[in-house]
């Protein structure tokens, strides 16, 4: 049972590190994580209540 649990901490571990890689070096292989940005504009009516 002890071994499992090792196992799932490691490969835990080993997730998180290559997810914080490819979050770090994701940009460097082509991999863009911005939004497209695109400016919306919508009027508004003001009331005199």
């Amino acid at each position: 049972m002890g071994k499992l649990i090792k196992l799932l901490i490691f490969l835990l571990v080993l997730g998180f590190a290559a997810l914080v890689g490819f979050a770090y070096l994701g940009p460097f292989f082509g991999a863009e994580f911005a939004p497209a940005q695109v400016e919306i504009r919508q009027p508004v009516t003001l009331g005199a209540d």
